[in-house]
């Protein structure tokens, strides 16, 4: 089995579902957890799900939107899906998704394809999660890419003990100037940080098939947190 739906029991006693692949090794591996966009768990996260899968990771991409609408999967390619989208972001709870993803962390880490080891992979409102897993999980390590929003959160920035790797687009349409430039200052230089800025690119420059996707700027966002995942999660021999 390469990949499956699964239930998780929510911290108050609910439970959501989250979308799992998995690697051809029968040893445990680490694992990954992917942070969805405001779209869902559509094909773009299971597709990033099977591509980590591909190069050695347990991949686990939990439904955040299901105290609003469960089983959320749309695209950025029409009008109407764009504003269901931003309807379910600005219905978010953030407190109540950190604590769905980590008791998603918990529930891989326990797993028996998983060696314990436990890294999150987020994009856009994911990017925002991601950082936040940093700040208040055991989560092993962190990738933020262009998250949003988190120039409301640097105060927690203290408190990240694991590796943190940030992608920020230089022109993100959804933070202000002000905003990335607070966001670098304070990061930039932490001592668990790694940020990169990819200059004149727009946000989601790494979604493939979105109107902003560059390639180049991909591939070197891409590469950098391959080679962040291998660093933190996979046990050297």
């Amino acid at each position: 089995m390469q990949n499956e739906t699964v239930t998780i029991q929510s911290h108050d006693g609910s439970e959501f579902t989250a979308y799992v692949t998995y690697p051809v090794s029968e040893r445990p591996e680490g694992a990954v957890l992917v942070i969805q966009e405001i779209f869902g768990v559509n094909a773009n996260m299971r597709e990033i799900c099977q591509s980590l899968s591909n190069a050695g990771y347990v991949a686990i991409c939990p439904d955040l939107f299901w105290r609003q609408e469960p089983n959320v999967d749309i695209t950025d390619q029409t009008e109407e899906e764009w504003a269901k989208a931003f309807e379910l972001f600005n219905g978010f709870d953030i407190d109540l998704g950190v604590k769905d993803l980590t008791s998603t962390l918990n529930f891989i880490r326990n797993h028996e394809k998983c060696n314990g080891k436990v890294g999150t992979v987020g994009y856009c409102l994911g990017g925002q999660l991601a950082f936040l897993m940093a700040c208040r999980s055991d989560a092993d390590c962190n990738v933020s890419y262009y998250g949003v929003g988190l120039d409301n959160f640097l105060g927690e920035a203290d408190a990240i003990s694991s590796p943190l790797l940030m992608h920020v687009a230089e022109l993100d349409k959804f933070v202000p100037e002000e905003a990335r430039d607070k966001i670098v200052a304070k990061m930039d230089g932490h001592p668990q940080t790694e940020l990169y800025v990819y200059r004149e690119v727009d946000h989601a420059f790494a979604r493939v098939g979105g109107e902003h996707y560059d390639e180049k700027a991909a591939a070197q966002a891409n590469i950098s947190t391959a080679d962040f995942l291998a660093k933190n999660l996979i046990e050297q021999a």
